[in-house]
């Protein structure tokens, strides 16, 4: 079983040395009394600052050239995520589950992670499976099944083209090793059916290809995968309502597109006349209309 690289932090020797350069830029700048008031009081905002310089220079340079620029964003309709009591009675409505731990849960969360748009709720695929196709046992079948069910689902309540009608199968569709160990972490620490996951829709890393997405992603972070993502659109159809918005990545699931063994695909949601969609792209394609849904795991 993949485990999890520890996290640095600033009281560790990495750390500290990076403090040090923090201490180093601090005395070359030549604050004043009034420069210095200046800059605690933009505090959040040199923070955020911080943490993108942080991010910059502790990624790799592989896939470096899959990364476009994009001005594309969440459309206005879309205002971030819902209530997570909201969500959760959603998700246990449309998929007939339970909702008491998972609402228990909602009620103590830890601090909301960096790089986090919010807290989103997301069905645990083994109790869909337990409650939709109880004789599969197959977790990879069960994965395949639960994202059918909900493009399905999708399909029911708007215009929605799937692009590979068919091919959703354990030869062609597959979770990431990283994918499955940061679930499998939250699913540990979540009693009851329904996980609630912070996770950002793409904005983060728009303009990169999957694979350079999955390259930046800092310690704690992992990608979304179509079921994750099919759920999150249930749940907020305005994410997806025109062409001009930011489609979504699902860097969190590899595709197959002969079935030969070679996973060079991730899947795609997008909205194109009218028409939410489902397909699926290389994992080099860097384009300024999508951006990779990934989620966090909170840090001790």
């Amino acid at each position: 079983m993949m485990t999890t690289t520890p996290l640095i932090t600033s009281r560790d020797q990495k750390g500290l040395h990076a403090v040090g350069l923090f201490e180093a830029a601090y005395n070359k700048a030549g604050l004043t009394q009034e420069t210095a008031q200046r800059l605690n009081e933009n505090g959040g905002e040199f923070q955020a600052g911080i943490l993108q310089l942080i991010q910059k220079h502790s990624a790799t340079n592989q896939y470096a050239s899959e990364e476009v620029s994009s001005s594309y964003y969440y459309p206005g309709e879309y205002t971030g995520p819902k209530a997570i009591e909201d969500q959760i009675k959603k998700i246990g409505e449309l998929f007939g589950l339970n909702t008491a731990e998972a609402l228990e849960y909602s009620k103590n969360l830890p601090e909301l992670p960096a790089g986090a748009e919010g807290w989103f709720a997301i069905p645990k695929v083994s109790s869909v499976a337990k409650k939709h196709f109880p004789a599969i046992t197959d977790s990879g079948a069960q994965y395949c099944e639960a994202v059918i069910l909900v493009l399905k689902k999708i399909a029911e309540t708007r215009s929605f083209y799937n692009a590979r009608e068919g091919e959703i199968l354990p030869a062609k569709l597959r979770q990431s090793a990283r994918t499955l160990n940061f679930l499998e972490q939250l699913e540990a620490a979540q009693p009851g059916d329904i996980l609630i996951v912070a996770a950002q829709y793409g904005l983060r890393h728009r303009g990169k290809s999957v694979r350079r997405a999955r390259e930046t992603f800092i310690g704690n972070e992992f990608g979304l995968g179509a079921f994750a993502i099919g759920c999150m659109d249930l749940v907020h159809p305005e994410r997806r309502v025109r062409w001009e918005e930011l489609d979504t990545d699902a860097a969190g699931d590899e595709f197959s597109p002969d079935a030969g063994g070679s996973f060079s695909g991730a899947p795609i949601f997008f909205f194109d006349g009218g028409v939410v969609g489902f397909g699926a792209n290389d994992v080099s394609e860097a384009s300024g209309l999508y951006g990779s849904a990934s989620g966090f795991v909170p840090q001790a």
